[in-house]
């Protein structure tokens, strides 16, 4: 990293894939002595809105207990609190699906991720035809507006209203009122999981259920630097023949959305998870017995990422043409 992002985007991906989030920021932080939570904008679905909400509230990135034997501490502006996802009961983390299960469902064929109008519709149908869950992730929320989190212009959360299939970006100007808290349990709510989250009489679902990191939904201007991170985009290494579809549907829809914003005039960098992070995220997103490897093996993936500055200091901004793309071997999949 060369410098601290305008924006953050940060997709969905289950229980490991909000350890990889959280793991990879953190090590990108110490590496590059950056503070993330003071980028102007987050978008997050899913699980990654759950560490949006975390960064936009100032609450300390969560890192592994130790690194090679180090001693790991947040930076020490923000040791004032923290706020560890994985003391939620079993039964609300182990089934934290987020979008990764949404797309992998056979109710939702690639092209609905491609196509807006069409594709409301088609989804809308899809929900209906969804079974409907009962569960709820109320303690979620809970503890979401239990640290003051709340839309102040930087943080977008995204989900999807359920009778018709549309996105909604709760946080935007003109987006329906809701807390944070509300806003994220209902972009973390798989459909056949969870009970769709009522919010003024309109049911909301699993952001992801539209696209794995909804990059397209970044308020990116010309010049702006976006850092999108997309914990299913590593699925595509999986040696599981299931997932290898969701990987590849994950990399497609967000190249299609990061092409949206350069088009725009924005510069985006896309990370997936590398190859130590995608074989310690193994098989099930929702695997919460594995979160502490994730979180350990995201964080050198993320140091490695914030060592990247090629002799210029990480502190100062550089504009110019778009870089060609480094190798793969940190996760970083294009700029």
């Amino acid at each position: 990293m060369r410098s601290r992002p305008d924006i953050l985007v940060l997709g969905s991906g289950g229980v490991l894939g909000e350890a990889w989030l959280s793991g990879v920021l953190a090590g990108i932080e110490d590496a590059a002595g950056l503070e993330l939570s003071r980028c102007e904008y987050f978008t997050g679905t899913s699980a990654g809105s759950i560490v949006a909400a975390r960064l936009a509230a100032g609450i300390a990135l969560e890192r592994p207990a130790s690194d090679s034997d180090e001693r790991v501490d947040p930076p020490s502006e923000a040791r004032h609190a923290s706020w560890d996802w994985s003391a939620l009961p079993a039964s609300v983390a182990g089934r934290l699906a987020g979008g990764a299960l949404a797309l992998s469902s056979p109710f939702v064929p690639p092209a609905l991720a491609l196509t807006a109008p069409a594709g409301s519709l088609a989804r809308a149908l899809a929900l209906r035809a969804a079974p409907r869950a009962g569960g709820s992730l109320g303690e979620l929320r809970r503890r979401v507006d239990e640290t003051g989190a709340r839309f102040d212009g930087r943080l977008r959360v995204v989900a999807l209203a359920r009778a018709t299939g549309r996105r909604v970006v709760f946080g935007r100007p003109h987006a329906p009122r809701a807390t944070v808290g509300q806003a994220v349990e209902a972009s973390c709510s798989v459909p056949w999981l969870f009970a769709p989250v009522v919010i003024d009489h309109v049911e909301y679902v699993d952001g992801g259920f539209w696209s794995p990191t909804n990059l397209d939904a970044a308020p990116a201007a010309r010049g702006s630097l976006v850092l999108c991170l997309s914990p299913t985009a590593g699925v595509a290494r999986s040696d599981r023949l299931a997932l290898q579809p969701l990987g590849v549907l994950s990399r497609s829809v967000t190249a299609v959305e990061a092409a949206a914003l350069r088009h725009r005039g924005a510069e985006v960098e896309l990370v997936a998870p590398d190859d130590d992070c995608a074989a310690a995220i193994g098989r099930d997103l929702m695997d919460r017995t594995r979160r502490a490897t994730v979180l350990a093996a995201a964080y050198r993936q993320g140091r490695a990422l914030g060592g990247q500055a090629n002799g210029t200091s990480v502190r100062s901004r550089r504009r110019g043409p778009q870089a060609t793309t480094p190798s793969t071997g940190t996760g970083v999949t294009g700029r």
